[in-house]
């Protein structure tokens, strides 16, 4: 089991194929996907990695959090989450992940926060069909009909579909295929609709209910962390060599 990714939805497009067929993809960006902390059986009774994605300034980040990103050297990230993954899937701290890290073809699970409706009725909301257009039914075309039963149980059953807040809640669409990686530009192109708004965040993930490609990388496609090399110690400069005395006349 490998980590994901964290990424920013740029918004859709489409690109052609060799067939010269359009295909609408969802751009997503790796903006500075970086692992902040491990997570390990020993210590933490799990296994997992914490990665870190975008740029915080750093006053608008507490004391401790500030610590938390000293001790692992990255700069405060905009959104944090963690990934489980096998023992042997761990990604040192400070390597940073990606665009290669998924294959193209492959199959992926996508979590993301759905757009805010506001409040909604429940044809709307739960997709219902609504009350007849005549015969009796007076004002009451869209509403949602009974809610519940008589005396007994005399009371409304914990969620029941009715009209409220839609939208603005954790969303997972699966099995997405993956149309292009461009490593350089730190770009995944994501065939079809993702939950969200553009520029928010989404958490992309090997599909669960599709087998995963052969070649994938392990543990992960990523940068190592550039290791601040200590300068190296200066050679004593060698004394020039002293001329020759010359011979005294007598």
């Amino acid at each position: 089991m490998r980590t994901g990714l964290i990424a920013k939805k740029l918004g859709m497009t489409r690109v052609f194929n060799d067939a010269g067929h359009h295909v609408p993809v969802t751009v997503l960006q790796l903006d500075g996907c970086q692992v902040v902390a491990q997570r390990t059986v020993e210590k933490d009774g799990y296994t997992a990695v914490q990665l870190g994605a975008g740029v915080r300034k750093v006053k608008n980040v507490s004391k401790a959090q500030r610590g938390h990103f000293a001790k692992a050297e990255v700069e405060p990230k905009a959104k944090i989450a963690e990934f489980r993954v096998a023992a042997d899937a761990l990604v040192e701290v400070g390597a940073e992940l990606t665009a290669d890290h998924f294959l193209v073809g492959q199959r992926v699970d996508v979590v993301g926060t759905s757009k805010g409706k506001g409040f909604a009725g429940a044809m709307k909301r739960h997709n219902f069909g609504g009350l007849r257009a005549s015969h009796g039914v007076s004002i009451s075309h869209r509403s949602h009909g009974s809610t519940g039963q008589c005396q007994d149980p005399g009371r409304v059953f914990k969620g029941k579909k009715m009209a409220g807040h839609m939208g603005d809640a954790r969303t997972t669409v699966q099995s997405l295929e993956i149309v292009e990686t461009r490593v350089d530009e730190g770009l995944i192109l994501v065939k079809g609709g993702i939950p969200g708004s553009k520029s928010g965040w989404v958490l992309i993930s090997d599909a669960a209910k599709k087998a995963a490609p052969e070649g994938l990388p392990m543990p992960a496609a990523f940068r190592a962390p550039a290791k601040a090399e200590a300068p190296a110690a200066e050679a004593p400069a060698e004394a020039p060599a002293e001329a020759p005395a010359e011979a005294s006349e007598e």
